[in-house]
């Protein structure tokens, strides 16, 4: 059984965290004979074409996508510049699909260049507003996604840059950390698209907020922020409360079920994605792809020990 008790939850928070950073477990994991089918619950396939056909899949179902080629840390400018590249092939193969109405993308700045050394936040810029005109041009936009908190202020003057020619560039904050209240009102402005999570990274306690409770009321005090304001929220939660709650404030609020959207994790509450869109809400469901799916497979293990249960389960069946 699972550890339900909120110390014990978050003992098991931290260690899988620590294990997203350990390259002899991500060796045991990526080669264990049940890890692949089991990670398909997950992840959307290795190819831009597999990603593509989960996307048809869920757009037919009234939902829209996010898609994330899965990749992190990257160190090589060969590499960044094959990042962008899949990213640039992807968008027009979602226009061949006339897929761009219900799906964008999102973007790990550091896949594409941010943590290069020397001129790396450049590099990133650069590939990052190849990818927004490639978007634009497809008819559909990109959404920045934000690592840990020491990329914060690089990943949000990025942004700031972006949004100078393309303001409709998505922008992710993590509630967990003390200072997102805060961004959150410099970002709540009529046009910004915000999507707030609670955050995925092992971050020290002089940050960020480590407790179940205190990361839900820090959610709920950013997302009072983004629902009062003029900008469109993008509400990333799995969380039934969560989910009551948003719906409330927009009621209270006389916001339109069109001015901000739930976002939910491929393979995760599917059913509660397909009826919340039935009711007339925006439904964009996050599609991760590729190869590297370690890193992004254990950090959602550990922001819910439910994932965690499900991927043992699945290896107990299957072993």
């Amino acid at each position: 059984m699972l550890p339900c008790r909120p110390e014990e939850a978050l003992l098991l928070r931290r260690v899988l965290l620590s294990m997203s950073r350990s390259r002899r477990i991500r060796h045991l994991v990526e080669t264990a004979p049940v890890s692949r089918s089991v990670v398909a619950r997950f992840v959307a396939g290795t190819s831009a074409e597999e990603a593509v056909a989960a996307t048809r899949d869920l757009v037919s179902k009234g939902l829209l996508a996010s898609l994330d080629r899965l990749g992190e840390d990257t160190l090589d400018l060969h590499h960044a510049t094959d990042t962008r590249d899949a990213y640039l092939k992807m968008l027009e193969l979602l226009a061949a699909e006339g897929l761009t109405a219900g799906a964008e993308v999102s973007v790990k700045l550091s896949a594409v260049g941010q943590a290069l050394p020397g001129d790396g936040e450049k590099v990133a810029l650069e590939n990052a507003r190849a990818i927004c005109a490639a978007a634009r041009t497809a008819g559909t936009t990109v959404t920045l996604d934000m690592e840990d908190h020491t990329t914060t202020d690089s990943t949000l003057s990025i942004l700031r840059d972006l949004r100078a020619d393309f303001p409709e560039t998505g922008a992710v904050l993590q509630a967990y950390l003390h200072r997102t209240e805060a961004d959150c009102r410099d970002l709540a402005y009529a046009g910004s698209r915000v999507r707030l999570c609670k955050g995925a990274y092992k971050e020290p306690e002089s940050v960020a907020f480590q407790g179940k409770v205190d990361v839900d009321r820090a959610y709920v005090r950013a997302l009072k922020v983004l629902m009062a304001g003029e900008g469109f929220p993008m509400v990333a939660t799995h969380d039934p409360r969560l989910v009551a709650i948003t719906e409330d404030l927009a009621r209270r609020l006389g916001r339109a079920k069109d001015s901000f959207e739930f976002q939910m994790l491929y393979g995760i509450r599917p059913h509660e994605q397909e009826r919340l869109a039935a009711q007339g809400q925006k439904v964009r469901v996050y599609v991760p792809y590729g190869d590297e799916w370690y890193g992004y497979l254990v950090r959602r293990m550990a922001e819910r020990p439910a994932n965690l249960a499900f991927f043992l389960r699945s290896v107990a069946t299957k072993g």
